[in-house]
């Protein structure tokens, strides 16, 4: 089993293979953000399932449902954080306001 994923000190990102990835909105109490874990996997499943079947259709409904799942999640969509920081998923780390740190963690870190 693999490490946990790097955490930026502030919390609002992990990063995976020196890519920053918004993470769940900490504000959301447990029971959600269970219910919403379960309807993103089961979307998850529906969209490989879909896949395999070669059905274009079931294929949109699943994204649609991945997306709203990450998106109640707070994955996706509007920032929750409310500091009017930019929001900087998807871009590499050492291209951000978190170069400097992630340039400390180490060649270790930036291959989770």
């Amino acid at each position: 089993m693999s490490a946990e994923p790097l955490v930026t000190p502030d919390g609002r990102y992990l990063v995976v293979r020196g890519r920053l990835w918004r993470r769940t909105d900490p504000r959301l109490d447990e029971a959600t953000r269970a219910s919403l874990v379960h309807d993103l996997m089961e979307a998850r499943r529906a969209k490989k399932t879909a896949l395999a079947a070669d059905d274009a259709a079931a294929v949109e409904d699943a994204r649609a449902r991945v997306d709203a799942a990450k998106t109640l999640l707070g994955e996706r969509g509007p920032v929750w954080c409310d500091d009017d920081a930019p929001d900087e998923t998807r871009r590499m780390a050492r291209n951000t306001r978190y170069a400097d740190w992630f340039a400390t963690v180490g060649p270790d870190a930036a291959t989770n």
